[in-house]
Formats: structure tokens, sequence, C-alpha cells
């Protein structure tokens, strides 16, 4: 299933097999953590949830505002957003920059969370000059979650000062 997704979108077949980008599977259990910045509802891995839940109470008893823009993502969902990107007249090759191929993504496990706060713009390097990527870098790890993709990281993704996660 996961080749023939990968030849609809153009995704290179040899896409993982360096062993750079590890695959994920989709988690089976999730709970609702409450609805993103447009409403949607997001899901994580019920341990992760908690951990999330206690995260963010201690971020705002700190006067930190944390908010999810993103938790589990399902690999249809995952695919259905590089095929967006796709249609809007991105190439795949800028693309797997930004956003891992179905399969490969860590949201898969319901443990990743891309985080916001008010006053930075989501999904955006300028995250990294808030309160709270600073709360974050010195907190998070009590919580279990780090920041996975950072400058320079060993998966060839963009520096990613919102992507955080939790450990299995």
């Amino acid at each position: 299933m996961l080749r023939e997704l990968h030849e609809e979108l153009g995704i290179p077949a040899d896409y993982g097999l360096d062993g750079a980008r590890p695959s994920y599977e989709e988690a089976a259990d999730l709970v609702e953590v409450g609805p993103n910045l447009v409403g949607r509802m997001q899901r994580l891995a019920p341990l992760t949830a908690a951990k999330w839940h206690e995260m963010v109470a201690a971020a705002a008893a700190d006067g930190i505002p944390l908010l999810i823009v993103s938790g589990f993502r399902s690999i249809d969902y995952q695919a259905r957003l590089i095929r967006k990107k796709i249609n809007a007249g991105q190439i795949v090759s800028d693309i797997l920059q930004v956003n891992a191929a179905p399969g490969f993504s860590e949201h898969h496990t319901g443990r990743a969370v891309d985080i916001a706060t008010p006053g930075s713009r989501p999904l955006t390097e300028e995250f990294e000059e808030s309160e709270a990527f600073r709360w974050l870098q010195e907190n998070a790890a009590r919580y279990g979650f780090s920041m996975t993709y950072p400058r320079d990281n060993r998966y060839g993704f963009i520096y990613e000062p919102w992507h955080w996660a939790r450990n299995a």
C-alpha cells in the first residue's frame, strides 16, 4: 500500500531506505486532547496526551500558553497534505524537506505535537523567538518531550522548533 501511495505522489522509490528517516506505524489507541488553532479536534496516544496536558498546565502556571497545532496524523492524512501541496504547484523534493512521506511521519505515532503560542506565526522558525520555545527548552524534558528536528538534524528535515515528541 505505501509503495503505491508513494508512486502516486512521486516520492522516490529509495525514500527512507538509507535509514536516515525511520518509518512509523500508526497509533491504534488515541485520545482527544482538544481542538487546534482552527478548531479541529486533535488526538494523541494516551500517555502522551496525559503528559501533554501536564506540560500545558505547568507552562500556563508560568504564564506561558502552549497551543496544539497538530497531533496524530494518519498515513492517509499525511498523503492528503502532500497532495494539497503538489496541487498548489510545489515540487515533491521541496515538500519532502518539510513533510515526511506517508509512513515516515512521527505524527503517525500519536506522540508528536506541533506547538504554537499567541504572538508567533504557527509552524515557522519565528517560534524559536517566543517565551514558549524558551520554556520548552528548559522544561519539556520533565514531561518526556524533546525537539525532534533541531538545526542540521540527522533526518534532513528543515529546522522545526515547533515540533516536539515524546519518547515511547
